[in-house]
């Protein structure tokens, strides 16, 4: 029996309609929520991004503006560049586009942003009040997932999560939001990571799977018990000959053959992707709410 497949461009989709009442009361109100991005150097997945989340920004009819930086700008200007948004009413939420340049620490530009403008939701008094259940921003990714899961029928309540990976964009949040005393959370949840001996056995007990290894179909089908729900956070370039960029993009699981035993799951791409911009808009009027009180 094949799975459901969970369209994340159909729940995001469903999201941003709710997203653009809100932000229509907003200016109703004479408060346009604003974003402000930053980006140094001209990456091409940072420049992809970055005009993704200015396209999303328009739809929805929040004002966004990109300051670009070049790749050789310093550390100081940067953070004199954040020091100035942080003080910047008209911007109620700011996002500094990773990765940065090599001679830049990210860690001290991340912290620097004001907590309050902080839709990324990676600045450590964020972190901190997600992981007590007082969340102020949840990270765009892991909230995703989160609203994958609960739009999708899919609810976490008294199942038993097991999140594939322990970074600090996706797996730890994702295992602070689930195990919160609170509705679409309220799960068991148990972290695998590259220092677990007996990784299969535990991804077998997962009602639910999150899997966010960073590794091309690191999860296979015999590491997922039938009619488990699969939600694959990696994006991950594989070659391809057949493509025209030479390359397609795929996840971190197996998905031709998970999806012959699970119950649903996520594409690569269209499945969680599409939730990360959606979420970081809803971190944008949460502020703008938030801030114009």
């Amino acid at each position: 029996m094949a799975a459901e497949i969970i369209s994340g461009t159909k729940i995001a989709e469903e999201i941003r309609a709710e997203l653009k009442q809100k932000v229509d009361e907003l200016r109703g109100k004479g408060i346009t929520p604003a974003l402000a991005l930053v980006r140094v150097g001209e990456d091409p997945a940072s420049v992809s991004y970055v005009s993704g989340k200015t396209k999303a920004s328009e739809e929805l009819g929040i004002y966004s503006d990109t300051t670009v930086l070049p790749e050789d700008a310093s550390e100081e200007q940067l953070l004199k560049k954040v020091a100035e948004l942080n003080n910047d009413p008209k911007f109620h939420g700011i996002l500094v586009q990773l990765p940065l340049p090599k001679h830049i620490d990210a860690d001290k530009v991340l912290n620097a942003i004001d907590p309050r403008k902080d839709v990324d939701g990676f600045h450590p008094v964020n972190v901190g009040k997600l992981l007590i259940g007082e969340p102020f921003f949840m990270p765009c990714t892991p909230h995703g997932v989160q609203e994958l899961l609960v739009r999708s029928g899919n609810d976490p309540a008294g199942k038993h999560v097991v999140v594939c990976g322990r970074s600090n964009i996706v797996g730890k949040p994702v295992l602070a939001i689930l195990i919160q005393k609170k509705k679409g959370a309220n799960a068991t949840v148990t972290m695998v990571h590259t220092g677990t001996k007996n990784m299969a056995e535990v991804v077998q007990l997962g009602d639910i799977v999150v899997a966010a290894m960073g590794s091309p179909k690191a999860i296979t089908a015999d590491m997922v018990k039938d009619g488990a729900v699969v939600i694959d956070v990696g994006v991950n370039r594989v070659p391809d000959a057949t493509k025209k960029s030479g390359f397609r993009l795929v996840g971190d699981v197996d998905f031709d053959a998970i999806s012959q035993k699970a119950k649903a799951i996520t594409p690569v791409p269209g499945g969680v992707g599409p939730m990360t911009v959606t979420m970081l808009m809803v971190n944008t009027v949460t502020a703008a709410e938030m801030q114009s009180k």
